[in-house]
């Protein structure tokens, strides 16, 4: 009952603090960076961003399961781990992305157009959610979980991550909590109904 009702609360933050964003910040965000000249910094965040993409997650995680599924179970399900959660987190994105139809930002700064056009895949509709920043989280997530002593290091590279998208003007603000969220959520549902009894975390401390 106290699980339920600590994630009925966190759903219910997430959303609202979403919807503000998408009435209140969202356009003047997006305004703000766009109208930025910085060259370089969009260099080097378009490196960051790159980062977000699930391949690089799936691979390595598939990778590790391969190599060391008869020599260490516990790293062989760490990979398995790695390439599930973004896996599943990914797909739900994408379903999301799908029903939701949102714009994105490049469609108001050429058109104004700003909101929702549900069950359209193109991609200037499918800004939500954010699926780098799920990716981020999700992988940031299942790091967290195995090696706790650097739970900052982890959010700071999903945060940074994330805001890429923001500062690309690729998506809006409430995208990337939205996402983020999704991340989080996804990885530790996966973690608590299946993982948590496959392998020991104190073996990656």
């Amino acid at each position: 009952m106290h699980n339920f009702l600590r994630w009925s609360i966190s759903v219910s933050l997430i959303t609202l603090l979403c919807t503000i964003s998408y009435l209140f910040w969202d356009i003047e965000i997006a305004l703000f960076f766009h109208a930025l000249n910085d060259t370089q910094s969009h260099d080097v965040f378009n490196i960051i961003t790159g980062f977000g993409e699930s391949q690089w997650y799936l691979g390595a995680g598939v990778l590790l399961f391969v190599v060391f599924r008869r020599r260490n179970r516990f790293r062989s399900y760490l990979g398995l781990f790695m390439s599930l959660s973004v896996a599943v987190s990914g797909v739900s994105a994408d379903i999301i992305k799908y029903v939701a139809g949102r714009a994105r930002p490049i469609l108001y700064f050429s058109d104004k157009l700003y909101g929702f056009n549900p069950f359209h895949y193109e991609y200037e509709w499918i800004s939500f959610p954010s699926g780098h920043a799920t990716t981020a989280f999700s992988a940031a997530m299942v790091l967290l979980i195995l090696y706790p002593r650097w739970r900052i290091l982890f959010l700071a590279a999903g945060a940074c991550i994330a805001f890429s998208r923001i500062f690309l003007t690729e998506h809006y603000l409430s995208d990337v909590i939205a996402g983020s969220f999704l991340g989080f959520v996804s990885t530790f549902l996966l973690y608590h109904f299946y993982f948590k009894t496959q392998f020991d975390v104190s073996e990656f401390k």
